[in-house]
């Protein structure tokens, strides 16, 4: 197994950091996806003094642990780093870092980070606008686990994602209880259960298990309310949808359409951000099946997708269907997945003939590797 693989975001993160006068630095991701292990790997070769300290070691943490923490890397000198892993867990945080930053901008490089990704974002909308830049972290994708770990893309569809879950693939017991209690739970239950209101926390649960078995499916709000097993409404399933998209697990794409409120109205595709969830919520005879496999693999294609910068949505009209419609900038994309799946061949060239700006994309198998190695490149070469 390997464990001195970097991941790309660490050699971004340090040239932002040794720029002119950054800003302060903020990781926000899933959990268990290397944001703590990429930090130490920066600071294993960090050039200047720094000062590295986790509000986990901590039992009664306030505010002026923070400024502790602070003070500390001043010491060290104008310009020193100050990393604050689990920055979420210090009451206050962001009005405390605030403050810190506003007295003395720029003597220090700082970087906060933590496990629970919500709590990270509500704190820089209310109190650091201006102040930060933001680094999303994702799960890892499959070229990362080829290279890591030596996957092929059967084994990516069915536990990838997740590096710490690599050493019980031979268990799928001990795989299963890994992915469901240090992370599925973790996120529910710590993450979103103590931090947003949920009435009705079982339903929730049960919400997101649903959601795992339609990855790269369109699904009603209504279908997807009659599967719970109690009253609701529509806005309920857009409040756990919205929920379960702030924690990285469940995104959704609306439908493309050049007019905005059609768009609006759209039944949702889900895109489940990690395939190794598809398998934790439908079992391993489930995730075997073809049909299930060809929206797994579409499903990862669009999580990859939305690591990019600019807009993600799908096509549909009538019988004609596109699986992505990918927008950055002046470009556009219609992207078909040949995943195995039955359907129609026809949506390509009808969604070209409806948006002939589009650049037509097919991706198979064959071509995921170099996607997924960079999907931006591989796009812009077509």
């Amino acid at each position: 197994m390997a464990v001195k693989y970097e991941r790309a975001f660490v050699a971004r993160l340090e040239k932002r950091l040794l720029a002119e006068e950054p800003l302060i630095q903020v990781l926000v991701g899933p959990r268990q996806v290397g944001k703590t292990t990429g930090i130490k790997q920066l600071l294993e070769r960090y050039a200047a003094p720094f000062h590295y300290a986790s509000a986990d070691d901590v039992l009664n943490s306030d505010s002026s642990w923070l400024l502790e923490q602070w003070q500390k890397a001043m010491l060290m000198g104008k310009g020193s780093l100050l990393a604050i892993d689990e920055v979420q867990k210090i009451p206050n945080w962001s009005e405390s870092l605030k403050a810190l930053w506003d007295k003395n901008p720029f003597d220090l490089r700082v970087v906060v980070l933590g496990s629970s990704a919500l709590q990270i974002q509500s704190g820089l909308t209310e109190s650091l606008a201006g102040r930060f830049e933001l680094t999303r972290i994702y799960h890892w994708t499959f070229a990362e686990m080829q290279q890591a770990f030596d996957y092929d893309l059967e084994r990516f569809l069915r536990y990838g994602g997740y590096p710490g879950a690599v050493r019980f693939e031979d268990d799928y017991e001990r795989w299963y209880a890994y992915l469901k209690d240090s992370i599925v739970e973790a996120v529910i239950g710590k993450d979103i259960l103590l931090n947003r209101k949920v009435g009705n926390p079982a339903l929730f649960r049960q919400a997101f298990s649903i959601l795992c078995h339609y990855p790269a499916r369109e699904i009603t709000y209504t279908k997807l309310l009659g599967q719970l097993q109690d009253k609701g409404n529509t806005d309920l399933v857009k409040y756990y949808l919205e929920l379960y998209a702030g924690a990285f697990l469940v995104n959704t794409l609306e439908k493309y359409s050049n007019r905005p409120w059609r768009t609006r109205l759209s039944s949702p595709k889900i895109i489940v951000a990690c395939p190794a969830l598809c398998t934790m919520a439908a079992g391993l005879p489930a995730s075997a099946d073809p049909e299930q496999r060809g929206h797994i693999f579409e499903s990862a294609v669009g999580a990859q997708l939305q690591q990019l910068p600019g807009e993600l949505f799908y096509w549909r009209e009538s019988n004609a269907e596109v699986d992505f419609i990918y927008r950055h900038h002046e470009k556009l994309y219609a992207i078909e997945v040949k995943s195995g799946r039955s359907k129609s061949a026809k949506g390509l060239s009808i969604c070209i003939e409806r948006f002939s700006q589009a650049r037509p994309v097919i991706l198979t198998r064959e071509f995921f590797p170099a996607f997924s190695k960079d999907p931006q490149h591989f796009l812009n070469r077509l």
